[in-house]
């Protein structure tokens, strides 16, 4: 039975803002899908020169495996400057190639490559995280006339990588709400027990093809 009097204007409109209030309460309380977390990337690793060098060449990973392009770092240093293994492993290869010395650490599923060096370690070396494995050389450098370290982070067989994610400098990160990342930049520098990954873009020559392919 509805009432015999009308409901007093003055009523209605604090329930409509009362029921708007509601609302837009709502609304803010709903949290965006995702964020940028520029500061969350993983670091598992060391950079290889020390102290902390300018990065003069970024990794550039070409379109096709035998497109132009920068698979790896350039880091600033100077002749002689001591470099490191960023992060733990064994050392399949150690010596030169068409003239300029190369170090290759293998992690478990990445390898990291270090070049020009003259070694100090040798193959079948465990080494740790920060160990020197060589001293930076001239002969070879992508900044010639300047001395620079061009560092590369392989997965897999010729899957490159950017390096700079080891040390958590690597690209932004879209989080979702719980957390998982959306693009995942860094790999794991452990064993896996699943299959290896696929092939990606591969090096573009020479000595790189071979570096990729896993020398001894």
């Amino acid at each position: 039975m509805r009432p015999s009097f009308p409901i007093p204007a003055l009523a209605r409109v604090l329930l409509l803002i009362v029921l708007l209030s509601t609302a837009t309460a709502g609304l803010l309380l709903v949290p965006a899908a995702a964020h940028a977390d520029p500061g969350s990337a993983p670091a598992e690793g060391v950079w290889p020169l020390d102290p902390r060098p300018e990065v003069v060449a970024r990794f550039d990973p070409p379109e096709s495996r035998w497109g132009a392009g920068h698979r790896g770092v350039d880091l600033a240093g100077h002749v002689g400057q001591p470099v490191r293994a960023a992060a733990p492993g064994r050392v399949t290869f150690a010596g030169t190639l068409a003239g300029r010395g190369v170090v290759v650490v293998d992690h478990g599923t990445t390898r990291t490559t270090y070049e020009p060096v003259d070694a100090s370690v040798a193959v079948g070396d465990r080494v740790p995280a920060g160990e020197m494995v060589g001293r930076l050389q001239l002969f070879g450098s992508h900044c010639f006339p300047r001395a620079c370290l061009h560092w590369g982070l392989i997965e897999g067989r010729d899957r490159y990588l950017d390096p700079l994610t080891l040390v958590g400098a690597g690209p932004v990160r879209l989080l979702p709400l719980d957390g998982t990342p959306l693009l995942v930049g860094t790999p794991s520098l452990s064993p896996s027990v699943g299959p290896p990954p696929a092939a990606a873009p591969g090096p573009a020559s020479g000595p790189r093809m071979r570096l990729a392919e896993g020398l001894p």
